[in-house]
């Protein structure tokens, strides 16, 4: 499977100028919202129209759904549109519903990628379908597991497959709602370089003020599409409001977003470093935020030290760190010199952390 190049590329059935763009809410709330934001991106780049009829939700209580009645709303706004349809299947039920209702395309949620039992009933229900299935990232950033989802699909011949990257749930807070982890995608991508790759900033952000930004990043990784929440009154959604952009905003950002085609050796480097650069970038953060956290560590030991009446600087400790944190980045290829420089620089941070919380009246 994994040195197979037997995806069929169902992007080229759409002979577009662009990136494949999904859009639509994250939930089908009325008709009448369901068709007005149909209509207002019929005569846009989007040529799949998303809607979420079965939405899961992490805690009861919440709004589930609307189900099989908005199936029926989705085949009218294909009528009077001409888009394509989406929607998401958890189960056999789901996908027996969409079959029956003639959706477009499915895809699987990142809940459900993450159950291997799940993935394979949804396999056997769709076995040999020409619909487009799409399979999101498992909620837990493992590689080995989103393959197996699509090594499930495929085995059932379903040969329309694609992906897509909508971040990795993290207990550690940051900017994103689903940490991107770009190299894991890219890892991805590299395995299967004929697969579509979707990304859904909407998810990775849980921002609509970094639709946009994730959006670019994607596309500058050499991304196939983009699927993002859009609804005609974000601030009122019945489901994750925060992130869905209205129709008007959505077509903004598509005069925004700057497409980088592979024509030459010049944009074939230029596309190799950008990707190498995101993938730096990516570290970068992660290299603040372990540090940060580190920080919040030494506060605590700031304050057990002016409990006690204890001295900041104990010199045998920092001997030690200093020591073993060299002898470990040598063994990684890092210069005894940088190793030093650096632990020197985060040492001296935590002094001043902890000298600010003992002088403190």
């Amino acid at each position: 499977m994994e040195n197979k190049k037997e995806f069929r590329t169902w992007l080229q059935d759409f002979q577009l100028s662009h990136p494949l763009v999904i859009a639509g809410p994250c939930s089908a709330e009325t008709e009448d919202q369901v068709l007005q934001i149909a209509h207002e991106l019929k005569n846009s780049d989007v040529s799949i129209f998303r809607a979420g009829i079965w939405k899961p939700r992490t805690r009861p209580g919440g709004f589930e759904g609307v189900g099989e009645i908005g199936l029926k709303w989705l085949q009218r706004a294909k009528a009077e549109t001409g888009l394509l349809m989406a929607v998401e299947v958890a189960n056999a039920t789901h996908v027996k519903l969409a079959l029956q209702y003639d959706i477009d395309v499915l895809w699987i949620g990142a809940r459900t990628t993450v159950n291997p039992f799940a993935v394979q009933e949804i396999a056997e229900a769709l076995k040999n379908t020409d619909k487009i299935v799409l399979l999101k990232n498992p909620v837990n950033p493992d590689l080995s597991l989103w393959i197996g989802g699509l090594e499930r699909l495929a085995g059932a011949g379903i040969s329309k497959l694609g992906v897509i990257h909508r971040g990795f749930s993290t207990y550690e807070k940051t900017k994103y709602r689903n940490n991107p982890e770009w190299q894991i995608a890219i890892d991805f991508q590299n395995r299967f370089p004929d697969l579509p790759l979707i990304c859904d900033p909407s998810h990775i952000t849980g921002r609509r003020d970094m639709i946009q930004e994730v959006s670019q990043q994607a596309l500058d990784l050499n991304y196939d599409g983009l699927i993002i929440e859009t609804h005609i009154d974000p601030d009122n959604a019945w489901s994750d409001a925060a992130q869905q952009v209205t129709p008007d905003v959505l077509k903004k950002i598509f005069i925004e977003l700057k497409v980088r085609k592979q024509t030459d050796d010049a944009d074939e480097f230029v596309y190799k470093l950008s990707k190498l650069r995101t993938q730096i970038d990516e570290f970068d953060q992660k290299i603040l935020e372990i540090v940060g956290r580190r920080m919040a560590i030494v506060d605590q030991i700031g304050v057990l030290k002016k409990e006690k009446n204890v001295a900041v600087l104990q010199n045998k400790r920092w001997n030690e760190i200093l020591a073993k944190m060299t002898d470990s980045g040598m063994q990684k290829g890092l210069s005894e010199d940088f190793v030093v420089q650096l632990f020197k620089a985060i040492h001296q941070e935590s002094i001043l952390h902890q000298e600010k919380i003992i002088n403190k009246n």
